[in-house]
């Protein structure tokens, strides 16, 4: 089915688009709700059920696989909601005109929906004429959902540990399984082999005879050789990828997962180039599992979409990936933080955003995941861990316990930002004997890690009016580096119009190319991995960064090509970027030599 919208807005922390379906899919627009947090969802669920009058009834954490039965019960209302609001937009009363207008104007400035409209109300506005045109032609935005594969913690039960089923991820997509929901499940931050072959007990990913699917799988990828290794391995177990999802290892939102130096554009044209392959390959392998399974086999090939997302700003290139790289999406994150219609931020942190420079926004080490977490500075979830760690005793109270993974400690798993964790390392830190700078700099690693698990879905509480005993008041927030060139608040309207080129809401001139500024993002990285490789190197990481910096070159040459040859956009900055791609050349020559250096002396 062909996309209304040629962009779609991703997962954004746990709380920013938690709702965010609600609010836009009466408008064609595709969204994704985490599902880390159901005690989160619950709250929002009783107060949904309060604002519209709907029936509630509290499910506790003393039922019977609460967490599952919490996530379909919000995913259902949500559903419903989301599908009431489209029906009444399209029913076309003089209190819903408004809305068909807006869900029009909205349209890309090429839609044939959008020129069909102006046909048929250029004479005069039949309301009879348009409602049946509406029905018929009007499609409701996708509500997906997303599952961080490895944020999935054993739960004990009268300290016996329940059966794997009952694991955080494992529940959460039961929970989707569950819903009446006809949409995706994202699966992101990695491969998990025993979900993934959970996933086949369950009817509604498996194909009809046309390839239909009641429920479908989107694979986050950075780049293909992941894709193709996820992609065979779930269909062995007779499931099919509908959708890869092409993420920028380190120029988006939330936790970076740096690739090997793979940029995003060489990666891009790598999905292209072998696009037709990877469709064969893994179809023979699903078809000839569905006849093991004695399952269904479709009566044609199945298809795939491929999307990418990740520091885009501009129409110039949203429409560029989209057309250079046969893209059926392209993913808009961190801007839509700054549009209340569509996001869920509170007051405060809504202006921190506003106000945020380059300087506010780095890859930190907060996340109690031990991967690279993008963070805006002086956010009040920081702040609050650093009065602790003023009183000593750093830590967080862990309320929640969502990524309490950690089993040095504790057979049933200790977060890495609790207090209970940081004290216990600590302890252990003291009796190493370590003279001041090691101590400090060892102290720092451990106390550095924030309680994001509650932190990231606070602010949507709090734009709510809803308690806060049990989380407190501390918001973490987690924009990509785009979120600099954005600051002003804005509506959905402003906001489609500029990802369409009807309206420019980058408010300076000096923002750099999505493909520059991730070159730029990954040379810091690496950068920073040679200096701490310095000290003492060994010869995994010299392999690390002989490879690193080999990919990261054969992507300045595939970058200098493409600029080389690209007629029809980029024009003003063409030279610029490419005066830019010869100085990391040059750069990279030189590590190329230091790396080789370094391991002369090994």
């Amino acid at each position: 089915m062909k996309k209304t919208h040629s962009f779609h807005i991703p997962v954004m922390g746990i709380g920013f688009t938690i709702d965010t379906p609600l609010k836009v899919a009466q408008y064609g627009m595709d969204s994704v709700i985490s599902l880390v947090d159901d005690i989160l969802l619950e709250k929002l669920r009783k107060m949904y059920s309060e604002k519209f009058e709907v029936p509630y009834q509290e499910i506790t954490d003393k039922i019977d696989d609460f967490r599952a039965k919490r996530i379909t019960s919000y995913l259902n209302l949500i559903s419903d909601l989301a599908e009431k609001k489209f029906e009444a937009l399209k029913s076309l009363t003089s209190k819903t005109s408004d809305d068909i207008l807006a869900y029009i104007n909205m349209l890309p400035n090429n839609s044939e929906l959008k020129a069909e409209y102006k046909k048929l109300t250029e004479k005069e506005f039949n309301f009879t004429e348009i409602k049946r045109w509406a029905s018929k032609n009007l499609v409701m935005g996708s509500i997906d959902v997303n599952i961080m594969t490895k944020v999935d913690k054993d739960n004990y039960k009268d300290k016996e540990q329940l059966p794997t089923e009952y694991n955080d991820a494992h529940a959460a997509l039961r929970g989707f399984a569950n819903s009446k929901l006809s949409s995706a499940v994202v699966l992101s931050a990695g491969m998990n082999p025993r979900l993934y072959s959970y996933m086949a007990q369950f009817n509604d990913f498996f194909p009809d005879k046309n390839g239909q699917f009641a429920k479908r799988i989107i694979l986050k990828v950075s780049d293909y050789r992941s894709a193709l290794i996820q992609g065979k391995f779930l269909a062995k177990k007779g499931l099919w990828v509908s959708e890869y999802r092409i993420e920028s290892g380190l120029n988006c939102g939330g936790h970076a997962f740096a690739t090997d130096g793979y940029l995003l554009g060489p990666v891009l044209s790598e999905f292209k180039t072998n696009r037709k392959a990877l469709q064969e390959t893994i179809q023979q392998v699903l078809f000839q599992e569905l006849e093991n399974l004695g399952k269904t086999i479709p009566e044609a090939d199945l298809t795939f979409e491929v999307t990418a997302q990740g520091g885009v700003g501009t129409e110039e290139e949203h429409t560029f990936l989209i057309e250079e790289y046969d893209l059926d999406s392209v993913g808009w994150g961190s801007p839509f933080l700054l549009v209340p219609e569509a996001t869920t931020v509170d007051d405060r942190t809504l202006q921190k955003l506003v106000k945020a420079k380059e300087k506010d926004l780095y890859l930190s080490d907060i996340s109690p995941l031990g991967i690279p977490f993008n963070n805006l500075k002086d956010n009040t979830k920081d702040l609050e861990k650093q009065v602790n760690i003023d009183k000593n005793r750093p830590g967080s109270a862990c309320p929640k316990k969502f990524v309490a993974l950690n089993k040095e400690f504790k057979e049933t798993g200790i977060c890495t930002a609790s207090r209970e964790y940081q004290h216990l390392k600590i302890k252990a830190l003291d009796e190493k004997g370590l003279d001041p700078e090691s101590y400090k700099k060892e102290l720092n690693k451990i106390v550095v890690k924030s309680c994001t698990c509650v932190g990231l879905g606070t602010s949507a509480l709090l734009a709510y009016g809803l308690d806060t005993k049990v989380e407190g008041e501390g918001v973490s927030v987690c924009p990509g580096p785009n979120m600099a060139y954005y600051s002003k608040v804005m509506s959905l309207a402003n906001m489609t119009d500029h990802i369409y080129g009807r309206a420019n809401m980058v408010s300076r001139p000096d923002r750099p190319n999505l493909f520059i500024k991730e070159l730029g993002i990954y040379m810091d990285f690496l950068k920073n991995k040679f200096e701490e490789a310095k000290v003492n190197m060994n010869k995994k990481e010299e392999k690390y960064l002989k490879t690193f910096t080999t990919n990261m070159k054969a992507g300045v040459t595939y970058y200098q090509e493409l600029f080389n040859g690209v007629k029809d956009s980029f024009q003003d900055i063409k030279s610029s970027v490419l005066n830019e791609l010869e100085k990391t050349e040059a750069v990279l020559n030189q590590m190329q030599l230091d790396i080789q250096n370094l391991a002369v002396k090994l």
